[in-house]
């Protein structure tokens, strides 16, 4: 099969490997530390922001997924050198680019988002966000490299750890039937992309012509507030019921000053405190891949975090 590059091995980067590797691909995995091989997937470090070393791992690649996302604290500063070197790797080699994106370069709307909304972000960090597709789209509008993006909303399911706001600072609490806390109104509808779904949709786009050239959302399930998802966690665990409590202003502003992450999670506030909904209805009537029943989505990470617990007692 076919040479396969994915650049990070974060949840998104790591679950992309393995499926790409189940299909037979030859993987390889771009990290700054690299790892030890695991079953079809080559682990390789390097500075994916280094556009002559980053060219020579893609080479005789058909697609390259980028996966990695700096620290969250120097977007501005490192994302613009990662994306030139991505577009440099992609025009040397002529492999598809496929690019992991979120839904900040939107900023607040009122209403479902949809891929022909306006990248109207403000704040640094969906700017920084917002020009790395449009820089994209501009070299494949001139025929420099074949590009495509996926945008996906908040993560969830396993392997989601840290980084997700129904993850590391709920699961643990939750299977202990121990109350939590949630960024803005626990009320809210919000959009939850499941990781899995994530994985197969950026395999899918890579090999779909058709795709490229513009940005496509990952299906994405109804939404549901975290109350609610919290309600469905915690029935599958069988501890539930449990109190979510929502963060207020003033106390997410005083522990802000102690945590780096939830300093920087003010710029996105607004995605907590209001409905924040994805319309993934043009990528379903196009394409395959659909989101995962939430049943399964909620039991698989129910099965993880208790698996997971039990490896650390």
């Amino acid at each position: 099969m076919n040479l396969q590059v994915v650049i990070g091995s974060g949840p998104a980067g790591a679950a992309t490997a393995r499926l790409l590797a189940e299909q037979g691909h030859r993987v390889r995995v771009v990290t700054r530390s690299g790892r030890a091989p695991e079953p079809g997937i080559e682990h390789l470090a390097l500075d994916a922001a280094d556009p002559e070393a980053l060219t020579e791992a893609v080479r005789g690649a058909t697609a390259v997924y980028g996966c990695a996302a700096p620290p969250y604290h120097r977007w501005t500063t490192d994302w613009p050198p990662l994306a030139a070197s991505l577009h440099a790797a992609a025009e040397a080699t002529g492999a598809v680019l496929v690019m992991l994106g979120n839904l900040y370069g939107y900023g607040p709307v009122d209403g479902p988002l949809t891929e022909d909304l306006p990248l109207a972000a403000t704040g640094p960090k969906g700017r920084a966000r917002a020009a790395v597709w449009e820089r994209t789209r501009e070299l494949a509008g001139q025929g420099r490299i074949k590009a495509v993006e996926v945008r996906a909303s908040d993560f969830f399911g396993p392997c989601v750890t840290d980084g997700g706001h129904l993850a590391a600072r709920v699961m643990p609490r939750l299977l202990r039937g121990k109350p939590v806390s949630a960024l803005g109104d626990p009320d809210a509808p919000h959009s939850w992309t499941y990781l899995p779904d994530v994985a197969r949709t950026l395999v899918e786009v890579a090999g779909e012509e058709r795709a490229w050239g513009r940005a496509w959302h990952v299906p994405t399930a109804p939404p549901a507030s975290v109350r609610q998802m919290v309600d469905r966690l915690a029935a599958e665990a069988g501890t539930g019921p449990v109190a979510v409590r929502g963060l207020p202003p003033a106390v997410l502003g005083v522990a802000s000053l102690f945590s780096p992450l939830l300093r920087e999670l003010k710029e996105i506030r607004y995605q907590f405190d209001r409905p924040f909904t994805v319309d993934s209805s043009a990528y379903e009537a196009a394409f395959s891949v659909r989101a995962t029943p939430v049943e399964e989505q909620v039991e698989a990470t129910v099965d993880w975090w208790r698996a997971r617990q039990g490896e650390e007692q």
